[in-house]
């Protein structure tokens, strides 16, 4: 006799990027085990292609290739799967900045957590007056390629060149060019022109809360910023 079923309910969220309603399910014990492992392993490249899998099975193939999604979609879609998941709750031990070593336990709910996207720019970025850049913001994909990368250098450029859509001018957009037609492209920069794409990639949203508690030992406020994925996983 065949064993009964459990129903799993449906819901839905806004995908921070585009603003489209997605349904999703909450993950399963089988999902969470790999999630369990990545975490154990504490490997942060294991963690995001556990993440990242589990929001491609728990929105019903929505998403076919989550790695091409910005990391900001899939760390707050993540969050709002654990909150139906595994309760809607997150317990930290946060450490006190004003003495720098007291940790004080806070608990942060998760509908709280929001994707700060006031700095978020435009990726169209004009360099001169003929010729611009059109940027996205960094994939799961450029997340796992570059984020153990030793030479900080080389990772800022392989990342401009990876999140560069296309290179334009008054006549012609040019989304076709060999490695070393960009590697010339960027290396003919300014200072000026390399800081405005440097400035768009460190505008990318990313979850945020601000959490304010009282440490104990010295009876002062604190008020704490937390940022990324990371920061609400203890």
């Amino acid at each position: 006799m065949a064993l009964p079923k459990l129903n799993t309910p449906t819901y839905e969220l806004v995908q921070p990027s585009t603003g489209n309603t997605i349904k999703y399910r909450p993950f399963l014990v089988k999902e969470q085990k790999v999630l369990m492992i990545a975490q154990d392993t504490g490997n942060q490249k294991d963690m995001i292609k556990a993440v990242s899998e589990m929001v491609k099975n728990c929105t019903y193939g929505a998403f076919d290739k989550p790695e091409e999604l910005p990391i900001y979609d899939i760390e707050y879609m993540f969050l709002i799967l654990r909150s139906k998941s595994a309760g809607e709750t997150i317990n930290l031990n946060i450490l006190c900045e004003d003495d720098g070593k007291t940790r004080v336990p806070v608990t942060i709910n998760i509908d709280d957590i929001k994707v700060d996207d006031s700095k978020k720019q435009d990726g169209t970025i004009q360099l001169t007056d003929d010729i611009g850049i059109t940027m996205r913001y960094p994939s799961v994909k450029d997340v796992l390629k570059f984020k153990n990368y030793d030479d900080t250098i080389k990772v800022s450029f392989d990342i401009i060149k990876s999140c560069t859509v296309n290179i334009f001018d008054k006549d012609q957009v040019y989304d076709e060019y060999s490695e070393e037609e960009i590697n010339s492209f960027l290396e003919t920069m300014n200072s000026t022109q390399l800081e405005m794409v440097q400035q768009f990639l460190e505008s990318v949203p990313k979850l945020s809360h601000t959490v304010k508690f009282m440490n104990p030992n010295t009876d002062v406020e604190n008020t704490v910023v937390l940022e990324g994925l990371t920061s609400f996983l203890g």
